[in-house]
This record gives C-alpha cells, sequence and structure tokens, in this order.
C-alpha cells in the first residue's frame, strides 16, 4: 500500500488511471483482438509504454479467453514487469519505494511503500535481483493505492527421501481441511481444521451485500464491505494452509496429495443456493496457498482423480453410502469397517490414489 502521496502525486495517480481505463475501453469497445490492433489504438494514449504494453497483451484475451461482454469500472491500472524498479534504505521511514512509471521523459517519481513484514524477504528479493517481478498492478480503493505485485524466484522441486508417507487432505465446507496419513495402508492420527468460521462469513458477506445493493448504498461502501469479508476470508486461508503443511511434517518424508478439482466446479449442480455457497468458496486458491507452502516446505505435493473418493471406503475400496455430510457407511459384511468419519474416509481414499493402482474407480455396489 502506498503512503499517503502529496497532492501533486495524487492528481498524477489519478490522471494515470483514468487514461489507463479510457485505452483500455476504447480498444475493448472497438474489438481489438490482436496486440497491433490495440496497439495502433492506445499509441495516442498519455501512458507509459509498460502500460501500453500490457494493454496489448491483456486486451485480446478479454473476449478469446475471459468471454467478456462488458467491462467492470473498476479495472486496475496493468503494468508489465519493465515497471519494476524499486529501492530500499533503511535511513528511510517507509524503506521500500516505487519509480511510478508516467508518460514522456523525467516523469516518474518515487513513491514510499507500506509492505506487508511477512514479506519483507520477497521485497529484498525483487530490489537484489534474486527474484523476478512478474505482472504489476496498481488499484485504488478509495484514498488508498495498492501496488500488487507476482514475483517469481527459483524454489528447488520437493522429492522425498525413501519410503513416502502420504497424506491426503479432503478440500471441503464443513471440514474446511481433512488431512490424513497413510502408515502401512492405514489411517493414521487424522487432522480436521473447521469450516464454521468460513461458512459465518461467506453467509455474512452476500446477505450485507446483497443488502447495501437492495439499498442503492454507495459503492465505495460496498466496496469496503466486500474488502472485510475478502481479508478475513483471506486470513483463513493463510492460517488453515499452515496448520496443513505442519501436520504434514510431522510424519517422515510427507507427500501431501490432493483432488484435481479443475473441473469440478463447472459440474457442481445441487441449485441456487447450494451452488451459491460452494462457488463462493474458493477451493482452489486455498489449494494453491497448500501447495505454495508445500514447496517452500520442500514438500512434494501430487493430485488425483476426485471421482468417488467421498463414496468409496478406503478400506475395502468399494462403494459405500455417505447419508449424512458426516458419516460413510460400508455395506459390505465382509470389511470391518461399517461406519467412519466421512471426511476422514476421504482424505485416506485422496492419500491412497497417488499410487497408479489406487486410481480405479470401484462400481460394486452390491
Amino acid at each position: 500500500t502506498f503512503a499517503p502521496p502529496t497532492a501533486h502525486k495524487q492528481s498524477k495517480l489519478t490522471d494515470l488511471l483514468e487514461t489507463y481505463r479510457d485505452g483500455l475501453q476504447a480498444a475493448f469497445d472497438a474489438g481489438a483482438s490482436t496486440m497491433s490492433a490495440v496497439s495502433d489504438i492506445v499509441t495516442p494514449y498519455d501512458l507509459p509504454y509498460q502500460a501500453k504494453a500490457a494493454l496489448c497483451n491483456y486486451v485480446p484475451q478479454l473476449r478469446s479467453t475471459y468471454n467478456a461482454e462488458e467491462l467492470d469500472d473498476d479495472h486496475p491500472i496493468q503494468l508489465t514487469n519493465q515497471a519494476a524498479e524499486f529501492d530500499h534504505s533503511t535511513d528511510r521511514d517507509y524503506e521500500f519505494t516505487w519509480w511510478v512509471p508516467q508518460p514522456g521523459r523525467g516523469t516518474n517519481f518515487w513513491i514510499p511503500l507500506r509492505i506487508n513484514p511477512e514479506q519483507e524477504a520477497l521485497w529484498n528479493d525483487l530490489v537484489s535481483e534474486d527474484a523476478k517481478a512478474g505482472e504489476i498492478r496498481l488499484q485504488q480503493h478509495r484514498q488508498n493505492w495498492v501496488l500488487h505485485v507476482t514475483v517469481e524466484y527459483p524454489v528447488e522441486e520437493p522429492t522425498t527421501d525413501g519410503d513416502a508417507t502420504y497424506v491426503g487432505l479432503d478440500i471441503g465446507e464443513t471440514a474446511l481441511i481433512t488431512g490424513c496419513a497413510l502408515k502401512d495402508g492405514s489411517p493414521t492420527d487424522p487432522f480436521v481444521c473447521s469450516g464454521s468460521r468460513a461458512k459465518q462469513l461467506r453467509k455474512e458477506m452476500h446477505t450485507t451485500l446483497q443488502r447495501l445493493q437492495g439499498r442503492e448504498a454507495a459503492e465505495w461502501r460496498i466496496d469496503e464491505r466486500f474488502d472485510h469479508y475478502q481479508h478475513a476470508l483471506t486470513d483463513i486461508v493463510e492460517k488453515a494452509s499452515r496448520q496443513a503443511i505442519e501436520y504434514a511434517r510431522q510424519y517422515e518424508n510427507p507427500v501431501l496429495v490432493m483432488e484435481d478439482l479443475t473441473y469440478i466446479r463447472e459440474s457442481l449442480d445441487y441449485g441456487e443456493y447450494m451452488n451459491r455457497r460452494l462457488h463462493s468458496w474458493a477451493f482452489a486458491r486455498l489449494q494453491g496457498r497448500i501447495e505454495d507452502k508445500a514447496r517452500e516446505a520442500g514438500i512434494p505435493v501430487e493430485y488425483v482423480n476426485p471421482e468417488y473418493t467421498s463414496q468409496t471406503c478406503h478400506s475395502c475400496y468399494r462403494l459405500g453410502r455417505r447419508d449424512s455430510q458426516a458419516e460413510f457407511q460400508c455395506s459390505h459384511d465382509d470389511c470391518h469397517i461399517s461406519t467412519f468419519q466421512a471426511d476422514i474416509n476421504a482424505a485416506a481414499n485422496i492419500a491412497r490414489r497417488v499410487d497408479p493402482w489406487g486410481e480405479s474407480v470401484p462400481l460394486d455396489k452390491a
């Protein structure tokens, strides 16, 4: 987040944002579908070259990739990584600064940054060029300016040393994360992270935003409430993903195993109410943060086929019943499992499926 800019810098930032959005809208309305077509439209606009280059990459994707029919009014400024010029000095109140690109020569200016202390190491790597900046986005939230910088840095591909301990993670709603390690094929010391707080926040967010929109509240008020809930949910994601890694690290040579959910969201159809609840929870977002933290901890991550993981008995590998959210029932008399906690059963199945022999889908319902 920017330290409060002077009136002069605030004016320059506002002009940059308005001009960028005008250029973006013009290129979109013209139906520009190639980089050269976008370039012809945005060249006359008084924008820095880093913004024009970003527009040339972005606009053609709007319809071809995102199937956009119209633009949101709150588009951030996108910049190529050529705008990633930062400085650091411990002599300043705000140690990190950004060289804000402006059109023309000699017009750029430095702006102090209020960084997240937990990300200080990454900022130092950016300044020392030990890490490479990717896409840069600049967004205005009322009077605050927020800078988003993606960072690329090398991470060694995690490997196991010896026999692996597979740890299945089932991502859900009531139980946010259910973890289960397999030792000699048996579920061991499962871990459950409750999803009640996230569930409550999502419900509150939907109700609150719907009420504010019905009252035709000011746009900044709606944005403020939305940001409040998103920050709270982000905090839950960060803490839950950290707990999952701590659980896995207690085992020797752990390998995290999660479901490949790339097509699950599109196939959900449980009615309007349930779809809204399930789609509003970013399963992929939580999985992504778990994977990020796992790689930093040197723990390999595998993804497996998600079919029937919640309906299969982890012991006999045949289909059973999940008549309730909490309980799985195996109906086969020759199996020692009669009832089992459903999420733990699913997590155990996920862990087992990392073995190629465990990928087959059971069909025996008798």
